[in-house]
């Protein structure tokens, strides 16, 4: 089963851990909590995403939705822990121009601290 598993607040960055597929089900409920920070003040969002090794096209639709939100509002989206397939199939979608990756949650975290 797709979820979030954790969600928590890093100094001034909103962490979201995933799980399993992200599709439609699992970026909708992304979408829902970052738009709970959003409107919290909250600006910069990582996704953790080492437990999710697949990502279909809506999922990926969904994210670039939250990557142009973000933008309008000088906030930023982050992603760490990203599987091989993962990351080819973001560059190939042209998410890595808009957002970065970071091979672990420690080191987005102080990059983004």
């Amino acid at each position: 089963m797709s979820k979030v598993t954790n969600t928590n607040v890093e100094g001034n960055v909103v962490v979201i851990a995933t799980e399993g597929y992200l599709n439609k089900d699992l970026g909708e409920e992304i979408q829902k909590i970052a738009q709970e920070h959003i409107d919290g003040g909250n600006k910069i969002f990582l996704i953790n995403l080492k437990s999710s090794n697949i990502v279909n096209s809506i999922g990926a639709s969904i994210l670039i939705e939250l990557i142009e939100q973000l933008q309008d509002i000088d906030g930023h989206l982050v992603f760490c822990d990203l599987a091989p397939i993962i990351e080819k199939t973001f560059k190939i979608m042209g998410l890595t121009k808009y957002c970065t990756v970071y091979p672990s949650q420690e080191e987005a975290i102080t990059a983004l601290a």
